[in-house]
């Protein structure tokens, strides 16, 4: 089985963090709770202590390592580029190796791994959803009726899809002959609660002629278990895509959520040779759309009078690949949409896999940040690139008593394609 690093194997990255603090700056959690254990150089030091034998893993330790939200504006913003959030990954996993998984840690992972298990919950849930969950109003989500473990009461979580995306379409939709072999990583969000981000991506690939296949026994891409410390279940399901995703000669390999792209990208290129050619055949779609042309046939529709005000977040996790600016490309070109500038557009939603989960007062802080940008930009829609900020987001927006939709990218570009069709 594959293997992500140890935590030894970062001793020379470790010794290259100056103590300077400039990741203090940047760093939104540090912001809210203003602890030097919180911030990447306390991290750092934490684990050379750990290393150097002269500190345990106590639980001190456990909850300043889980304060993390692997942003990556420490990476980003640090002289000598330290990867402060592969450490703290590392250091996770040394900790679910040698002190266990939480309990919710255990739970998602042993459900990951288990399609069929995931399959026969989904289905419970869409059958108990209503003595369970009460509607948020103007329907943007559910909120339980009862406390649960983990899960606030006041949360919002979208609603399980009637039928998964995976199953309601063929594994393979043929296209012209002479365009590529687009294969679809769909991921667990677009898969089990938003499968019309799936519908709106195919439509994109199909008004391009694309071949599309989406391989029924593609799994997680691992990265909810690799934030929860399980570094052997996480790679797990990196072996199963592998698996899933190299048993047909795709030309490219296409993601629509920002998570699930640096999944299969970053956290996959450590694992082998094997995974890191797979790797480099994986794109987000957005990108591909740009490569494609996809601006300038955008451009080509009908203009629309008084085009909607949207604004534009941007998920961490493109940001850290580079990639931020395609999806504002693609609206900017939206003859539907007039793109508004949005206040802390890039900063984090307060999501950050299981931070969330584990600290929900600050996350609701820092979407209260984001809740302000959205409000004064005056937009009607917040259009992002990655499922789990649209849940994030909903949930901002419905604790600051905000009208607003938070919605995909594609599902924007998929109305104004189906739009320009003739009636």
């Amino acid at each position: 089985m594959s293997k992500h690093q140890e935590i030894e194997a970062y001793r020379q990255q470790l010794r290259e963090c100056v103590k300077c603090g400039t990741c203090r700056a940047h760093c939104p959690v540090f912001k809210e709770v203003q602890s030097e254990a919180v911030v990447a150089r306390g991290k750092i030091s934490l684990a050379q202590a750990l290393l150097d034998g002269k500190i345990d893993l106590d639980r001190h330790l456990l909850s300043d390592i889980s304060q993390c939200l692997a942003c990556g504006r420490c990476v980003k913003d640090c002289p000598n580029q330290v990867p402060t959030d592969e450490i703290i990954l590392a250091l996770r996993r040394r900790i679910g190796r040698e002190k266990g998984l939480t309990l919710f840690g255990r739970g998602v992972s042993t459900v990951l791994q288990r399609p069929w298990l995931m399959n026969l919950l989904t289905r419970l849930g869409r059958m108990f959803s209503w003595l369970a969950f009460r509607k948020v109003p103007q329907g943007s989500g559910l909120r339980l009726r009862f406390p649960a473990p983990y899960i606030s009461r006041d949360r919002t979580i979208p609603a399980i899809a009637p039928q998964a995306f995976r199953q309601s379409h063929p594994e393979f939709i043929a296209g012209d002959p002479d365009k590529p072999l687009v294969t679809f990583f769909t991921g667990c969000m677009i898969n089990y609660m938003l499968p019309e981000i799936g519908d709106s991506v195919l439509a994109a690939l199909q008004s391009l002629g694309a071949n599309i296949l989406i391989p029924k026994d593609q799994g997680c891409c691992g990265l909810p278990a690799l934030c929860a410390g399980d570094g052997a279940g996480a790679a797990r399901l990196a072996d199963r895509n592998l698996d899933a995703l190299t048993a047909h000669k795709a030309d490219v390999i296409i993601t629509a959520c920002a998570s699930c792209h640096s999944g299969l990208t970053k956290h996959f290129r450590s694992l082998g040779p094997d995974h890191a050619q797979l790797a480099d055949k994986v794109m987000d779609i957005h990108e591909f759309l740009l490569q494609q042309g996809f601006v300038e046939k955008l451009e080509q529709l009908p203009r629309r009078n008084n085009p909607q005000p949207v604004a534009y977040h941007v998920p961490c996790h493109l940001r850290q690949a580079g990639l931020k600016e395609a999806p504002r490309q693609l609206l900017a070109a939206l003859p539907s949409v007039r793109l508004v500038e949005m206040k802390n557009a890039d900063s984090c939603c307060g999501l950050g896999g299981t931070f969330s989960v584990y600290h929900y007062d600050i996350s609701k802080k820092l979407g209260a940040l984001k809740a302000e940008g959205i409000r004064d930009s005056e937009a009607e829609v917040v259009a992002t690139a990655c499922p789990g900020c649209i849940m994030q987001l909903q949930d901002t927006l419905n604790h600051a008593g905000l009208p607003q939709q938070v919605c995909h990218v594609l599902e924007m570009v998929a109305a104004d394609l189906k739009n320009a069709e003739p009636q």
